[in-house]
């Protein structure tokens, strides 16, 4: 996967982010489940994971919509790409799928495949 902090391309700032957004995604989640899960919940996670996921959130959408063009997505690609912001973890599905389908630039260059090892006889 590289070094993830590498921020120098459209499309390492966009891995980036949707990492970003999956990890916030997980703070909001553990946040809700000691929020509603004890009787007397404590809201203190949600209170502090709420407003970052939604800072976050709105961030993937413009780094989204940045990389669309830059990079040259097609109106699915980019809907895609947006939609998948929604469920949780989804923003690394999608990022998966565009390094395999082509759509990130660098992050999806063939890689040189192994040279085989000489066997002596």
């Amino acid at each position: 996967m590289g070094n993830v902090f590498d921020l120098s391309t459209t499309a390492k700032r966009f891995r980036f982010v949707a990492i970003l957004e999956a990890f916030t995604w997980a703070g909001l989640l553990i946040g809700m489940a000691f929020k509603y899960i004890p009787e007397n919940g404590n809201e203190i996670g949600v209170k502090i994971f709420g407003p970052i996921h939604g800072g976050v959130f709105v961030l993937f959408i413009a780094v989204a919509i940045y990389a669309a063009i830059k990079l040259s997505w097609s109106w699915l690609t980019t809907l895609l790409a947006l939609v998948s912001s929604i469920p949780p973890f989804g923003t690394l599905v999608f990022e998966w799928w565009a390094v395999q389908s082509n759509q990130l630039a660098e992050l999806s260059a063939v890689k040189p495949a192994a040279q085989p090892a000489l066997s002596e006889s």
